[in-house]
């Protein structure tokens, strides 16, 4: 935990040069309790993506005005539970949205604040699956209706427009992609104005990744970087609030997935290492071809060529192919790094593997 404190103390720091920025944590990638509540304890908000995610992190000690709700299918019961605790903001996506919003905030004799989440067309260089801000994405509403859509929010009797919300992607590691964004943000804004619409504050969203193949030499994300980035390019007035959405590049570094080497096996051309983890406990791999340093903590001798698999029926039960470690046998323990996030959050219980169990080290 000594990691995640460090990097909590970091982005601290950096919120203290930029006073009008607010830090909302990505629930989504790691909701443990004990996280969450250490997470909560610096102040800083959470951006949730479900009810449920709403509820924890209440449960956690977020204060709820912080507390940021998106999501392209809020269910009803969800907008209800978090009209219900007065959160900070809803993060609309849609039009039909907006009149749900309404609606059921008439029924509890409310207001709702609300960001609209546009969709700018901004694409980010990392994973198809993990971009969010492009035309042909599920997320947000297309800027080319935007002005109609403000319109009729404005409308509406139980929602109050408070800003936009904006977010491309995940694991960004080239600022070019965030200054695009910041230059459409900027584009936008000047044509609302332009038309009498109101802009409000701006949430950028999130998406700053991290080394996964050193992670011991780049063990905390370029925060000074990220953060001096919207601060040169995004232009907004004095005092108005800027909100980013951070998860991956809080969590990630801090956690490994421990495995144990069950066989070595020799194939035809390729040597396996067979562990007891899988894509139940750590999905990306499979999902999205991510990539994972691996490290033997059992051996210090040289290095040979593996391939670490999972036992999980599925070809795709691979962490990876091809890799350099030291040399394994039966009963090594095997660290996955840079696990902290979407590995618990996303695990399964797929041929009945029973859930992992989480570990702190409290005194590093």
């Amino acid at each position: 935990m000594d990691l995640l404190t460090r990097t909590l103390e970091e982005v601290k720091g950096e919120l203290g040069r930029h006073p009008d920025y607010r830090l909302h944590y990505a629930v989504k990638a790691n909701f443990n309790p004990e996280i969450l509540k250490l997470i909560a304890s610096y102040g800083f908000g959470a951006d949730c993506v479900s009810g449920g995610e709403v509820r924890a992190a209440v449960q956690a000690g977020f204060d709820p005005k912080d507390i940021v709700f998106a999501g392209v299918g809020k269910s009803d019961e969800e907008i209800l539970y978090a009209l219900g605790v007065g959160i900070g903001r809803f993060n609309a996506e849609s039009t039909p949205e907006l009149e749900v919003i309404n609606e059921l905030a008439a029924s509890l004799g409310k207001t709702a604040q609300v960001s609209i989440r546009v969709n700018p067309d901004v694409g980010a260089h990392t994973h198809a699956n993990i971009t969010t801000g492009l035309a042909e994405n599920k997320f947000g509403i297309n800027y080319d209706i935007l002005e109609d859509v403000i319109r009729y929010c404005l409308s509406l009797e139980h929602v109050e427009l408070r800003g936009l919300h904006f977010h491309i992607g995940s694991q960004i590691l080239e600022m070019d992609d965030f200054i695009a964004l910041c230059n459409r943000i900027n584009e936008l804004s000047v044509n609302l104005s332009r038309h009498g619409l109101p802009v409000g504050d701006i949430n950028v969203g999130g998406g700053l990744g991290i080394n996964y193949q050193h992670p011991n030499h780049f063990p905390i994300a370029n925060f000074a970087g990220y953060f001096d980035t919207f601060k040169k390019h995004l232009d907004v007035k004095p005092g108005t609030p800027v909100h980013f959405e951070l998860g991956r590049s809080l969590v990630a570094p801090c956690g490994s997935l421990i495995c144990r080497v069950l066989y070595v096996k020799q194939g035809t051309s390729r040597q396996f290492a067979i562990v007891d983890g899988s894509m139940t406990e750590l999905i990306r791999p499979a999902l999205y071809k991510a990539y994972h340093r691996i490290e033997n903590l059992s051996s210090n001798e040289p290095e040979e060529i593996y391939d670490v698999v999972g036992p999980v029926c599925e070809s795709s039960d691979v962490f990876v192919k091809a890799e350099s470690i030291d040399k394994c046998h039966r009963g090594d323990f095997i660290a996955i790094r840079s696990a902290g996030a979407y590995g618990e959050a996303m695990a399964s219980q797929y041929n009945l593997h029973p859930f992992p169990q989480s570990y702190y080290d409290w005194k590093r």
